[in-house]
């Protein structure tokens, strides 16, 4: 099923935005310090999963302003069950992770690869947050961002991989 990504976007904005050119960038490399199987790996999601007992990321702000995303995250346990989740993001479909979240956050597809000691270990916790944000939102550069570095610090964490949704 096609996502219109920009759903909630006044309509006089969407033209604007389907001709934006696409940045191409370098990849980014960067060296583990520790053998792939030695490694901690966490997983960050930005499909706006939330777990049912936690707060869902604010709609209501981006629904008045289509151009701001909440720039919070949540915490995701690697044991969470799928009955335990839920998601909010107004530009994307949402719909399959009420089936399987793991197209979103794959914590069960890793904890097989750990099993097959693919490598060293996946993370306690992992994250979330809502995938839409923008230059004019910098609370994830200046707050967020270095908060979840230092809680990755914390568990001792090698590498974070990044599922978009």
């Amino acid at each position: 099923m096609p996502v219109d990504s920009y759903r909630y976007l006044p309509r006089s904005f969407r033209e604007g935005f389907e001709a934006f050119p696409i940045q191409e960038t370098e990849p980014v490399r960067a060296d583990l310090a520790v053998a792939i199987t030695d490694a901690k790996i966490a997983l960050m999601t930005s499909s706006g999963l939330y777990l049912e007992n936690q707060e869902p990321f604010d709609l209501d702000t981006e629904l008045d302003n289509p151009l701001w995303g909440d720039p919070t995250y949540r915490e995701i346990p690697r044991q969470t069950k799928q009955q335990e989740i839920s998601a909010a993001h107004l530009h994307l479909n949402t719909r399959d992770y009420y089936v399987d979240f793991n197209v979103a956050l794959p914590l069960d597809r890793f904890a097989e690869l750990e099993s097959e000691k693919r490598f060293g270990s996946l993370a306690d916790t992992n994250y979330s947050f809502m995938g839409y944000q923008q230059d004019g939102t910098p609370d994830w550069r200046r707050d967020q961002g270095p908060e979840l570095i230092g809680k990755l610090k914390e568990q001792g964490v090698h590498a974070l991989i990044l599922a978009p949704a």
